[in-house]
């Protein structure tokens, strides 16, 4: 059976660099990904995209072309990636999705998931895909806390229930349309019931960690983004991701790092969990 793994890029916006790194100084963070003069850092926006068989399944769309430029204007998109063009460089256009996995629906995750027609409409961008939530997640974003309110955007996912386009994953992570080589398991740290994916093709074990680990800055445990909603629930399922994936030699898909791609951790002599590799390509690993 074909299977195939792609990191698609959707480009690179700003955020605080202290909301992204917590509690920890900005002398030791700033090392790691350097701000501007506002105290910006840049994050990459990146999907993946897995041909399973006859599926083709994509997690996560990036922030979208659809937001007004105020609401630009406060993340700073830039860069000339586009998920659509890049979905089409590498000869899969937005009609041939089967499935759209959204890992949360704050709106750097799930925005490309809807756009907007000629007649400025707001219609589904992969017509033929299932797209999949679940529900306490899509029931924390319908009626969200002051915390994350601006985070999530109902343009973003409420045309999707009102096309008839939202598939449930299930408390045990089960979804019968999903083929077995993924694995659904569910965070509360970052928002209510995050979705983590496990995936086992081609003789590999690859993690996309969404906003559980979303740079390799982010591999030392103090560093805990301040917009988790339970930042002590982060830190333990975090010490769990990173414990698994040296002991099973996962490969760890990052979603925000502004370079690479994925990477590798390892202990160190202290018994300290620590970056072992890092790729810029996924065939790397190959």
């Amino acid at each position: 059976m074909k299977q195939q793994i792609y990191p698609i890029e959707t480009g690179y916006f700003k955020l605080d660099g202290g909301a992204m790194f917590g509690v920890v100084p900005k002398s030791m963070w700033q090392k790691l990904n350097p701000p501007d003069e506002n105290n910006l850092c840049t994050w990459a926006m990146r999907c993946l995209l897995l041909v399973i068989g006859d599926q083709k399944i994509l997690i996560d769309t990036g922030m979208g072309t659809k937001q007004d430029p105020k609401f630009r204007s406060h993340f700073q998109p830039h860069g000339e990636d586009d998920l659509i063009t890049n979905l089409n460089k590498i000869g899969v256009p937005p009609e041939e999705i089967t499935d759209v996995i959204l890992t949360h629906l704050h709106f750097d995750h799930c925005g490309g998931a809807v756009s907007k027609d000629e007649d400025q409409k707001l219609i589904p961008t992969f017509r033929n895909a299932r797209y999949y939530s679940n529900q306490k997640h899509w029931s924390w974003a319908i009626e969200p806390n002051d915390r994350e309110k601006a985070s999530f955007l109902k343009e973003n996912f409420v045309p999707l229930a009102e096309n008839g386009k939202i598939n449930w994953i299930q408390e045990d992570g089960s979804c019968s349309s999903l083929p077995k080589e993924i694995q659904i398991k569910f965070c509360y740290g970052h928002t209510e019931a995050m979705m983590i994916c496990k995936i086992s093709i081609n003789q590999k074990t690859y993690i996309y960690c969404a906003d559980l680990l979303p740079s390799s800055a982010h591999i030392s445990m103090p560093f805990i983004m301040a917009y988790d909603v339970r930042p002590l629930q982060s830190l333990k399922e975090k010490e769990m991701l990173l414990n698994d994936a040296v002991n099973e030699k996962h490969i760890l898909i990052l979603e925000h790092d502004p370079k690479y791609v994925a990477c590798t951790v390892k202990y160190n002599e202290a018994g300290r969990i620590v970056l072992d590799e890092c790729f810029t390509e996924l065939n790397q690993f190959a």
